[in-house]
């Protein structure tokens, strides 16, 4: 193929820092922020949708495809620079995942910010006004759906797990359960996005394919061969008294229930990455990460990959680290099949990997966790915890109820 045939794909450098999220000119937008650092895109150049065991290699075959078809002119370089991929996989091989090409990408990080077009028209112009209205509160109403199981009976699909456990068949599993918001009108992401990313800045705001959430647990970042992974698993709520709540962070760091359950998903990161790594840093013990609704025993988890493997990029990675036992469960087939067996429902993109990968296949991808999946006027939201023998029914309910509020309150927020 000749360079005439190729399709322009363009980088320069912006001259002043953007509010990420404001730039949004349409409500299918793609999304990736912490602290306002980040990538956000607009208009679909691509998109593909995947499904089975070897979806990531399928996933990493069609970008690399993609790419053969563009020239492209990078005067910024870095990771998150030249074309980028959005990507949202399904925690089981069973569901479609979505693979989106942007036409337009634009990213900050530290120093720099840059924005990427696909095309030869002129550079875009950007419009830092938000298009979208932010402040009109309209309750919302939730409904249980089809899919949906009432309190009871999903403390009943704990204590079968408890059992289960306490049989020996496995050590830890992840149940999780959903709740579906209706509205009169078209869902728009875009605030949703805004009011996570003020209220919980230090997450990872995503929204890929009209899935938003803004999630505390990054699965993988890859750059330039440093490898990290941010473990989350072992949770309390907060109470909004700063000394009792302080208390409670220093309970949560001697629990034994929840230091097993810590200890079961920072292994099996390192497990997954160890093959692909000349040398791993797991902390001795982990940190207690304060968020705004909930305290979580976390772990980062670093390697460097070795340089005498070929090409390991982020779908490598990805292949060996979904789903880690922060969302699956230990070990993880008989996990797997327990929740396939007694959870009722199917998690969709909800648990899975969620994010970027660039052209030199670095990338940043969390796990899509305190989230939804947008369908028209409706919303399914999520939440999970992790079920081990010591677990309580009442307690673990109280946790997802814990881990809906995020996006209870940013739907609170919406304009509807």
């Amino acid at each position: 193929m000749s360079n005439k045939e190729l399709t322009p794909i363009t980088t320069v450098r912006l001259g002043e820092h953007l509010p990420l999220l404001d730039l949004l000119p349409d409500s299918n937008p793609f999304a990736w922020v912490r602290s306002g650092e980040g990538l956000v895109g607009w208009g679909v150049y691509a998109t593909k949708t995947v499904t089975g065991p070897n979806r990531f290699a399928e996933a990493r075959a069609w970008w690399e495809k993609q790419l053969e078809n563009f020239v492209v002119t990078n005067s910024v370089h870095g990771s998150g620079t030249g074309p980028v991929l959005f990507t949202s996989f399904s925690f089981s091989p069973d569901d479609e995942s979505v693979l989106v090409i942007p036409h337009v990408v634009v990213g900050s990080k530290k120093d720099k910010t840059w924005i990427t077009w696909i095309g030869s028209e002129q550079q875009p112009i950007l419009n830092t006004s938000p298009n979208f209205a932010t402040n009109t509160q309209i309750p919302v109403s939730d409904h249980n759906d089809s899919e949906s199981l009432a309190e009871s009976e999903w403390k009943d699909k704990v204590s079968t797990a408890v059992q289960r456990i306490k049989d020996g068949e496995l050590a830890k599993v992840v149940l999780a359960r959903d709740i579906t918001y209706r509205s009169e009108s078209e869902i728009d992401p875009r605030p949703i996005l805004r009011n996570l990313a003020s209220e919980y800045p230090t997450t990872w705001t995503y929204c890929v394919d009209r899935f938003v959430g803004a999630t505390p647990e990054l699965l993988l970042r890859l750059s330039r061969g440093m490898l990290t992974s941010r473990v989350l698993a072992g949770t309390i709520s907060k109470t909004g008294d700063d000394s009792k709540d302080l208390a409670l962070a220093a309970s949560l760091a001697r629990s034994s229930k929840d230091l097993a359950e810590h200890e079961y998903a920072v292994r099996s990161v390192a497990e997954a990455i160890e093959p692909f790594c000349t040398s791993i840093n797991v902390p001795d013990a982990p940190f207690v990460l304060h968020l705004a609704n909930v305290m979580h025993l976390a772990t980062d988890v670093t390697g460097a990959i070795a340089e005498t493997l070929a090409h390991v990029d982020a779908f490598t990675i990805l292949e060996q680290l979904h789903p880690s036992a922060a969302v699956c469960g230990t070990p993880r087939p008989a996990a797997a099949a327990l929740i396939s067996e007694i959870e009722a429902m199917s998690r969709g993109r909800y648990a899975g990997p969620i994010g970027w990968i660039d052209a030199a296949g670095d990338g940043e991808l969390g796990i899509a966790l305190r989230g939804g999946e947008i369908k028209g006027k409706s919303i399914r939201i999520f939440a999970g915890c992790g079920i081990v023998a010591e677990s309580d029914p009442d307690v673990e309910l109280a946790e997802t109820q814990a881990k809906f509020a995020p996006m209870r309150s940013a739907l609170e927020q919406h304009t509807f």
